[in-house]
């Protein structure tokens, strides 16, 4: 898990990094909101802990910004302990507010219960074998070359990359990919996956797609 700790104070900074990190927490720490800006447009954190006083750009904009751009969970960590200050920061999107000084032990708590309530992030890229997917500019090659897949084309290989190695019932995949219940009587898994099969896997020696007879599907390198 990787934390971004927004904190221009340099003896809280060193303490927060310090204590995260001896938790097993990954941590980033920007001294004003200019620099947190720049590394939460450049990169992806799982947690921002935002102080409001902010050389650059103060707390309350830099959460604005974060939430034009994504739901990461926000926790204010702040000397600001007025009711009008906690409430305009949950109104603008903070996902708790802890007022300093504050008890080490209470702020991991908080944390750990931010991280628990958010969502996995999405895998970005996948490589097996010579196959490569690129989630964000929805390319697929295989021996660098590009192949043009359907959007549930793209989807349905992109669930077989995500659980690489386990055999996909045809009711799960059904679920997955259309939202439907299986109907026994529909064919609708087995014509994708050929459909499939027949851009990834027909024109290459090489297969990554395997049937498991009476269980589903499962992608994985065989060699």
């Amino acid at each position: 898990m990787r934390i971004l700790v927004v904190e221009d104070e340099q003896k809280t900074a060193n303490y927060l990094s310090k204590g995260l990190g001896e938790s097993g927490y990954s941590v980033e720490v920007a001294r004003d909101g200019l620099d947190a800006q720049h590394l939460i447009n450049e990169d992806e954190f799982d947690l921002v802990v935002l102080d409001v006083m902010l050389p650059g750009l103060d707390g309350w904009q830099l959460l604005q910004l974060i939430r034009r751009r994504s739901q990461v969970p926000v926790l204010f960590l702040t000397a600001r302990d007025a009711v009008e200050d906690r409430v305009k920061g949950l109104e603008l999107g903070a996902d708790d507010y802890l007022v300093k000084p504050f008890s080490f032990i209470e702020f991991l708590a908080r944390v750990r219960t931010l991280l628990r309530r958010s969502p996995p992030r999405e895998r970005e890229h996948f490589r097996v074998a010579d196959m490569e997917m690129d989630v964000l500019r929805r390319r697929v090659t295989r021996q660098g070359e590009r192949i043009a897949l359907t959007n549930k084309e793209f989807a349905l290989l992109e669930l077989f990359l995500d659980r690489e190695g386990e055999v996909l019932s045809r009711t799960y995949i059904a679920s997955r990919i259309w939202k439907m219940n299986f109907d026994s009587d529909t064919n609708v898994v087995e014509v994708a996956v050929r459909r499939l099969r027949a851009k990834v896997d027909d024109p290459f020696t090489h297969k990554l797609i395997h049937t498991e007879r009476g269980m589903g599907y499962v992608l994985e390198d065989r060699t």
